[in-house]
């Protein structure tokens, strides 16, 4: 009885180690960090642009050539991801992996032209990328885009990418635009989807308020003249715009699905007007309140609590120990943004008329099914002609570590 059970268990042995038929080792793979998309004179057919990762550069174990460059960016023709990455390991010896891509870099000729829906239908079907990835608009030709960004302080490419994503969500200048809710919004064809704005080409640059800017327009001076500012706006899954890093900002305050850590603004001081207040306002609580009218004007309520940490004072008003003053000063912050916020509302009312704020989600609830739903219209009949609200509550107050500010005139008696 036990041999038969012996050489039964022998049979199955092999079974349990098939799953590592078709293993690859770490050295046998190439590493895409970024994917760049730019659309050609040939119908259907696109410019993909890899940047691979070297990933020896930068490791003290490795003992590598300090000459040894840190990536390496080749260009293919193809239909979609898939063909693309086949094409490109003609020229690479190792096997191109995708699953490490953060970030998809597509021009702003092609999110604009209706060709890039389709592209994009087959990112899903194609297993190495990830939807979290996400999805960035140049405003140059991405090839030329990956090939220009040269960061000074990260030999790593793909450590840059991080960081430069992750601290310009953190402030709001950015949207958070993973490919998965690309698709999602675009489905439910009731909303417009964000996606962070970039470039490495400066044009018309200017002074002005910190967020008032799109990428591009930054004044700044250095060797890598890379900028992330403000977003660009798809309608059904094609570009139609783009915001400044202001507007950006509404898109994320107002949008109760999104957790927004912080945003560094400045406002202007009530008592100085030629003097800015900057300072760290922290999101709270956002709630949205849909009233929805069949045969009347609608209405959204929207109720945004939140504090604000002031760090800068140049005008040397004494904000911090007169109570007067601090109830001036948050009135006119409310009033500020309540003001710059109903701009935009209208902005997107009548010239988008549709909202990147997800509100769509509040308003399903109203109907008993889906048919319903459709047939009110929220994108094109509900929201472009409804009544919005912007109910701001300043619920905390602070100023930093400084207990008073210093007398200018007992300065320069």
């Amino acid at each position: 009885m036990k041999n038969p059970l012996l050489i039964l268990c022998l049979f199955l042995l092999p079974l349990l180690l098939g799953g590592c038929f078709d293993q690859k080792e770490l050295e046998e793979q190439a590493f895409i960090v970024s994917i760049g998309v730019d659309n050609t004179n040939q119908k259907g057919v696109f410019r993909f642009t890899f940047q691979i990762a070297n990933p020896e550069v930068g490791n003290s174990a490795s003992g590598t050539s300090a000459n040894e460059p840190t990536q390496e960016v080749i260009s293919v023709l193809g239909t979609d991801f898939l063909t693309a990455t086949n094409a490109a390991n003609a020229t690479v010896a190792k096997q191109i992996s995708l699953n490490q891509s953060r970030i998809l870099i597509v021009s702003e000729k092609l999110a604009r032209s209706t060709d890039f829906i389709y592209l994009m239908q087959s990112a899903p079907s194609t297993v190495d990328i990830k939807l979290n990835a996400q999805l960035v608009v140049s405003k140059e030709d991405a090839e030329k885009y990956i090939r220009h960004n040269k960061p000074q302080l990260e030999s790593r490419p793909h450590k840059y990418y991080q960081y430069m994503l992750d601290r310009a969500k953190e402030t709001g200048i950015i949207p958070d635009a993973p490919i998965v809710r690309y698709f999602q919004i675009t489905e439910g064809d009731a909303d417009l989807f964000i996606a962070p704005y970039t470039t490495t080409e400066e044009e018309n640059p200017k002074f002005g308020e910190e967020d008032h800017y799109k990428a591009g327009e930054i004044p700044v001076n250095g060797k890598n003249q890379t900028q992330f500012m403000g977003s660009a706006v798809f309608k059904e899954g094609q570009m139609i715009g783009t915001l400044t890093g202001e507007e950006t900002r509404f898109c994320l305050m107002f949008d109760s699905t999104l957790t927004q850590k912080d945003i560094i603004a400045s406002y202007t001081d009530p008592v100085k007007p030629e003097f800015q207040v900057a300072g760290r306002l922290e999101i709270n609580n956002v709630d949205v309140n849909v009233n929805y009218l069949k045969d009347k004007q609608s209405t959204i309520d929207v109720y945004v609590n939140y504090s604000l940490n002031v760090y800068a004072i140049p005008s040397t008003v004494n904000y911090m120990k007169n109570t007067e003053k601090q109830r001036l000063l948050e009135k006119s912050i409310n009033k500020q943004i309540g003001e710059r916020a109903d701009n935009f509302i209208k902005k997107t009312q009548e010239e988008y008329r549709a909202q990147p704020f997800y509100w769509s989600l509040h308003v399903r609830s109203k109907f008993l099914n889906i048919p319903e739903y459709e047939k009110a219209d929220w994108m094109n009949k509900v929201y472009p002609n409804a009544k919005v609200n912007i109910h701001l509550e300043l619920r905390g107050l602070e100023f930093g570590k400084i207990m008073r500010e210093s007398e200018i005139k007992e300065v320069r008696d």
